[in-house]
């Protein structure tokens, strides 16, 4: 494997995508493994009011970083209002979910490890 270069990508070509597993919750990749990142992703998450992610589990940790609103994040059995400038850890195969109460959409940084992340949702 070759060693990286640096890249700098503007936010005018970051594009973000619907995800499947929720209405109202959109992902855009600003870097990660095909800009030659080789440990990390970072994405970027955008969260609309009165969207909610149901229960899920995923097959690697996440660090997130909360941009802007605020919104519910539930894990395991508690539940925890967010809002920008928080951080979480949410472990490999950690239940947990999200829900925007508030009026005005809510954006995060998520970072994970390359590869794949197997994501089951919960009953």
């Amino acid at each position: 494997m070759s060693e990286p270069t640096p890249v700098v990508r503007r936010s005018e070509d970051v594009s973000y995508e619907p995800v499947d597993a929720a209405d109202g919750l959109s992902k855009g990749v600003l870097v990660d493994a095909d800009d030659g990142a080789p440990n990390f992703a970072i994405r970027r998450f955008t969260l609309d009011p009165g969207a909610e992610v149901p229960k899920h589990t995923n097959a690697v940790e996440h660090e997130q970083y909360v941009l802007e609103g605020e919104y519910v994040v539930g894990t395991a059995d508690e539940e925890h209002v967010v809002s920008a400038g928080d951080s979480l850890l949410i472990p490999a195969g950690t239940v947990h979910w999200y829900r925007n109460e508030a009026d005005e959409q809510g954006a995060f940084l998520c970072a994970v490890p390359n590869g794949d992340d197997e994501i089951q949702l919960q009953e």
